[in-house]
């Protein structure tokens, strides 16, 4: 809930100002003056009152010294015109102790005598002011001789009476001077307040009319001049504004007519397009099953066709050796049958019989390992069962294995694996990954026996194992980088590589350890293996 402020009006606001303004500055201006008025009278009935002791003092000279106290007494009678002062000692010095005694007093009319000042002439030597009088006692010398003093104590009641009469014309001038300042403060809040109120209905009017042809007149006041001529400028900026927004309303009614018929039209259309792109699609959908069937066909065809070639050689090969020995066994039988088979002819069948059945031995185990080969492909041997490795030691003894396989190219090969990393997997599909790749190197990779070089970096982060598998060997041929793990992809056909080994591996990673193996297409020299494990 907004906070709810507490509002007052300009004219309210300027009259409370000025006569705030003008009460301030008259109480300051008083209250000094009165105050300097005040300390000026006060002194000026002090310097009277040490004139007038001056004078008792010098008049009273020679009636001390002639211990004349008629005469005196006479004379001191005269001050009883004078409203100033109240009591008038004189002491005289008595000789014998030359202490003051007193000697004759005066005391105005329905004024009481006061106690002698005898023990304070040296404290009233200067005046000394009380709530409601003033004291002061003076030497009486005679033949600029010390013979007595004067005490006189005068009156303030001249100075209350002053102040009296000075607050009552203080009061009357200020109430004065704050009536004509209250007129010119209505005068010039109704100069100042009636333009802005005149400004006020002018925008009201606006807010509620939409009159934005108003304008706001030229007034006196500079400031609200130029705030007049500023509001004139927004409405005239106003009124242009809804001017041009009324012709784009329009413009944009007849846009969206026009609009509604092209959206009608293309409407139309787009629904005669998605009807032949819906045919369209049916079709493709049509040819899309038709070109996996084909490709199936074709890796199908493909996949037979590798197997009959490779399997083909030996089977070929072994038929050939048994057709021999068959035609050599016949060529005996009738030797024998003639009986005129000689030694040397028996000797030559045996030898060549051993050459034949040599030849068909390595052919049918040629073709048995081969099917041992197609049979790891197609059918992946895992035991399914997890368990913690030190991949190290995995790598350590895997190289042990593959020594002799190794030895032939004399490859330098550098782990970088910690020897205490411990992972959850899979220890017989990792191994036959890390072979596979081992002897791909020395069988393709590598020409000779020298700066041979095989790189095997290994890293555990967020849970995933990864492998990068690197060798500086001839790398792989172009023709053959993008399928290279596909089934019976070799780049030595013929010269016994089946072209089942990466195929082998991918099959291992993805379908045994559940990850991805990815070959490093950009890698100009040797050739490079990235696999990622979970």
């Amino acid at each position: 809930m907004p906070k709810k402020v507490h509002q007052s009006s300009i004219r309210k606001a300027l009259i409370n100002l000025i006569m705030l303004i003008t009460a301030i500055c008259l109480s300051l201006s008083i209250s000094i003056s009165t105050y300097l008025s005040v300390k000026e009278q006060k002194q000026l009935i002090i310097n009277k009152l040490v004139i007038l002791s001056e004078i008792v003092a010098f008049d009273a000279g020679k009636s001390v010294a002639d211990d004349d106290r008629k005469t005196e007494e006479k004379r001191l009678k005269s001050f009883d015109k004078i409203p100033l002062i109240k009591n008038i000692h004189i002491y005289t010095i008595e000789k014998t102790s030359q202490k003051p005694v007193f000697f004759i007093s005066f005391n105005a009319k329905k004024t009481p005598p006061v106690p002698l000042r005898i023990d304070s002439v040296n404290d009233l030597a200067e005046p000394r002011i009380t709530n409601e009088y003033i004291e002061l006692i003076r030497p009486i010398s005679h033949n600029e001789k010390l013979i007595g003093y004067v005490y006189m104590r005068g009156s303030l009641e001249s100075l209350d009476i002053y102040i009296k009469h000075k607050i009552l014309i203080d009061m009357l001038l200020t109430l004065l001077i704050l009536v004509v300042v209250y007129f010119i403060a209505v005068k010039t809040q109704k100069r100042i307040a009636k333009p802005i109120e005149h400004l006020s209905m002018l925008l009201q009017d606006v807010s509620k009319n939409h009159n934005y042809d108003a304008r706001a007149p030229i007034t006196n006041v500079k400031e609200i001049t130029v705030l007049s001529n500023s509001l004139n400028i927004m409405l005239a900026r106003t009124q242009k504004q809804l001017t041009r927004h009324e012709k784009d309303k329009e413009e944009i009614k007849q846009l969206n007519q026009s609009l509604e018929e092209k959206v009608n039209q293309r409407t139309i259309a787009l629904r005669e397009a998605n009807q032949e792109l819906l045919s369209t699609l049916e079709r493709m959908h049509q040819y899309q099953t038709q070109i996996v069937e084909n490709e199936k066909m074709a890796s199908l065809g493909q996949m037979v066709a590798g197997v009959a070639h490779e399997v083909n050689t030996p089977i070929g090969l072994g038929i050939t050796g048994s057709t021999l020995l068959r035609d050599k066994l016949a060529d005996i039988q009738i030797s024998f049958n003639d009986q005129n088979l000689t030694s040397n002819q028996l000797k030559r069948f045996i030898d060549e019989g051993i050459e034949n059945l040599d030849l068909i031995y390595r052919n049918l185990n040629r073709a048995a390992d081969l099917i041992a080969n197609f049979k790891k492909v197609a059918v992946i041997q895992d035991d399914g069962i997890k368990k913690s490795i030190n991949l190290h030691k995995l790598i350590s003894d895997v190289l042990t294995s593959v020594q002799s396989e190794l030895i032939t190219k004399k490859p330098i090969v550098t782990v970088n694996c910690p020897t205490d990393l411990l992972v959850q997997s899979k220890s017989d599909p990792l191994q036959q990954v890390f072979q596979q790749l081992l002897i791909n190197s020395v069988v393709h990779g590598f020409i000779g026996t020298e700066n041979n070089e095989i790189k095997i970096d290994v890293e555990l982060t967020d849970k995933k194992l990864t492998i990068i598998y690197s060798d500086n060997g001839q790398g792989v041929d172009k023709n053959v980088k993008h399928r290279i793990f596909d089934p019976f992809v070799t780049s030595k056909r013929g010269q016994g590589a089946s072209g089942l080994g990466m195929h082998l591996v991918y099959n291992l990673v993805t379908q045994a350890l559940g990850g991805r193996i990815l070959f490093d297409l950009e890698e100009k020299h040797g050739a490079r293996f990235i696999i990622t494990i979970p």
